[in-house]
């Protein structure tokens, strides 16, 4: 089997899967800034103008694994192409928007395709880079996707201070557009002849939406009983899921996968780190502009330091992700991150900026090095044909960890604990999870690779 691309074959399947990326990651956050915008042009109140960011997320998280799945049953390459041009169309729609209904059907068709694309980049990366320089490649991808993270907030009051909201939306399609004409490049699609399971896709679909959409409700809804009832519901549905799961030749929720110890610990890891992060990044504007009467103009700024740290520190990790012990770079980048976030936790009286950039920065180069070798280990220790699966558990607990974070900082503002220093808290206890989690991987009896990776990753299977 041919170890990844080589030549300029090889750049234009890294090109097409970064704008692709690019173009998910700004069109998924470049519309909270419009949110104000659209509650008035479309005469709607600002709780449900929220919908149109929650319902492309409940989407996302619901339909990533079944994809992921099914891109290995079509090729992922075939999975990819349509993932982007179903969400370039919807993206173009969306200019056409003039009630708050059609908005959301085409937010949701975003989000379908943005989960085709989201659930098989990880595995096209795997299959674009040879083994050796896979840290590198994730690394390449970490860095694009905090860029456009940082970039989207940006772009979007750009754009709104010149045109009305519908261009927010159309000022992602060149990346679309890009990624598609690129996308020539990308390896082969190796499709294979299987049954698609439609009942279990079904099945965990309904399991993550019904628990999430119960969560929500808690926070926001008026009866505490229907909420626990939702949960109660996707819990019952997930463990006849989980069950019906074990005993699938490729199931669409990675149970075999999760019998890995080092990969189960790498995903709750990553679950409890992207929570925390969520938390700290969504309560800190509440925090600033109430507690220290920071302008909207200077939060962002403040925040902008997580990211652009993340992006210079990305590559470093991706390179040592190659060559040093995946447990190891990522305890350090714990430690990191918990004690900026308990610097964060306890600020002076009066910060400037200064104060808060060199914390933030401080936590974006910690959870950096974290993410990237955590993302390689996870995606470099499963087998090459459950790539596409191992990707679309990542990219599943990344959206299922920030949703989370989003609920615990809902509920914080609701108990009025949000505004002051228990968030910080709890990211710090979150990110002490992660650390502990990457730190057990060191264990020799968790670092002897398995014949599939011995097969598969041979230059880097000691990467635990």
């Amino acid at each position: 089997m041919t170890d990844g691309l080589s030549g300029p074959r090889r750049w234009l399947a890294v090109g097409a899967i970064s704008f692709g990326n690019a173009l998910v990651v700004i069109d998924g956050a470049i519309a909270t800034v419009a949110l104000p915008t659209i509650a008035r042009d479309l005469a709607v109140d600002a709780s449900a103008a929220v919908l149109v960011v929650t319902i492309y997320q409940l989407v996302l998280v619901m339909t990533l694994l079944p994809f992921a799945t099914l891109g290995d049953r079509i090729g992922l390459s075939r999975m990819y192409q349509g993932g982007l041009a179903l969400f370039t169309i919807a993206t173009i729609l969306c200019f056409f928007a003039r009630s708050l209904p059609f908005l959301l059907v085409v937010r949701a068709a975003q989000a379908l395709g943005a989960a085709a694309a989201l659930s098989v980049s990880s595995a096209l990366v795997r299959s674009t880079y040879p083994a050796a320089l896979l840290g590198r490649g994730l690394a390449l991808n970490t860095m694009v996707v905090a860029s456009a993270s940082a970039f989207a907030p940006t772009l979007g009051g750009l754009v709104l201070s010149v045109a009305p909201w519908p261009w927010v939306f159309a000022s992602a399609v060149p990346f679309g557009l890009v990624s598609l004409l690129l996308s020539r490049g990308l390896p082969a699609p190796r499709p294979r002849n299987e049954p698609f399971d439609l009942l279990g896709a079904v099945l965990c679909a309904a399991m993550f939406g019904l628990v999430i959409a119960g969560l929500e409700s808690a926070v926001h809804g008026d009866s505490p009983v229907v909420s626990a009832a939702i949960v109660a519901t996707g819990a019952a549905i997930g463990t006849i899921f989980v069950r019906r799961e074990k005993g699938a030749a490729r199931p669409i929720l990675p149970v075999d996968l999760l019998a890995s110890p080092v990969i189960a610990l790498s995903v709750v890891g990553a679950f409890t780190a992207f929570a925390g992060t969520m938390t700290l990044l969504l309560s800190l504007p509440f925090r600033l502009g109430h507690a220290y009467g920071y302008s909207p103009s200077e939060i962002g700024a403040v925040i902008a330091a997580w990211p652009f740290a993340t992006m210079i520190v990305a590559p470093i990790a991706g390179a040592l992700a190659d060559r040093v012990p995946a447990g190891l770079i990522g305890g350090i980048g714990m430690t990191i991150a918990i004690t900026a976030l308990l610097c964060l936790a306890w600020l002076p009286p009066a910060p400037g900026y200064v104060d808060l950039a060199w914390r933030m920065a401080m936590a974006g180069c910690g959870f950096g090095l974290f993410f990237t070798p955590n993302a390689r280990l996870v995606i470099g220790s499963a087998p090459r044909e459950r790539a596409a699966a191992a990707g679309g558990m990542v990219s599943t607990t990344r959206l299922v960890g920030q949703t989370v974070g989003a609920t615990l900082v809902a509920a914080l503002l609701a108990s009025g604990l949000g505004g002051g220093s228990v968030p910080a808290l709890a990211a710090a206890g979150m990110a002490l999870v992660a650390g502990l989690c990457s730190l057990a991987r060191l264990r020799p009896s968790l670092r002897q690779p398995r014949a599939e990776e011995v097969a598969d990753v041979q230059p880097a299977a000691h990467l635990k």
